[in-house]
């Protein structure tokens, strides 16, 4: 019963002051990127702090990022490493699914911050539009997330990791570091949230230029470390 009580604790508060936070998008997008980065972070430390004071939910990191922009390959369980990953590496652009970015308000938004949107069914210009795109946050310093298992998944799950990641280390030529985590124990899909702390693990990267099958192999085997 009380791990109910938090949750709905929080979706009030979070998901209530959400709205008006994402509604004020287009005021911050008039002052440019940096002002809508900043904003953007701003709604990661209430995700944060409403995660921890109402969910009782925080964060252990285990080894750390790189000091210059790199390809993150993570985990991907629940939304809350979206945002955790967003604060930990600095405003970093993520790759996300063209769905998302067909979401009104929202996905205008994350197209300006600077998000990275890959269309699965898409041609081969949609894929170079993603390269340059990625490249073009790589020369503005920031490093890039990516969720290579293409979903969300279970806690347990290991599914292949799709195209699109070995289309993006072949082309970047930066080093990409794999991020485990198990926030899924915690945030389920469905059904209320558990008080815990979910594991960060940053792995040994994985350094440019080896042939695809080793790249995979050993980002899919970090990226899983705490599978068990």
């Amino acid at each position: 019963m009380t791990a109910w009580l938090r949750t709905i604790a929080f979706r009030l508060v979070f998901y209530g002051l959400s709205v008006p936070i994402v509604l004020l998008v287009p005021v911050s997008g008039l002052f440019g990127q940096r002002a809508l980065i900043g904003h953007a972070l701003f709604w990661a430390r209430f995700h944060r702090w409403a995660a921890r004071v109402l969910l009782g939910i925080d964060t252990r990191v285990e080894g750390k990022p790189l000091n210059a922009p790199a390809l993150y390959a993570a985990k991907h369980q629940a939304m809350f490493e979206t945002l955790e990953l967003a604060l930990m590496l600095d405003a970093p652009a993520l790759v996300m699914k063209a769905e998302l970015a067909r979401i009104p308000v929202w996905g205008w938004a994350a197209r300006r911050y600077g998000a990275i949107v890959i269309d699965r069914a898409g041609s081969a210009a949609a894929m170079r539009q993603m390269m340059r795109e990625a490249r073009a946050a790589l020369e503005a310093g920031r490093s890039i997330v990516i969720f290579p298992e293409g979903t969300r998944v279970r806690p347990g799950e290991q599914p292949p990791l799709r195209a699109g990641f070995a289309g993006l280390y072949r082309a970047l030529g930066v080093p990409v570091v794999p991020v485990a985590l198990d926030s899924g124990r915690f945030w389920p899909r469905t059904g209320p949230k558990h008080a815990g702390t979910v594991t960060f693990r940053f792995g040994a990267p994985v350094p440019p230029g080896l042939p695809r099958a080793e790249a995979e192999a050993r980002v899919h085997a970090e990226m899983n470390a705490l599978e068990r």
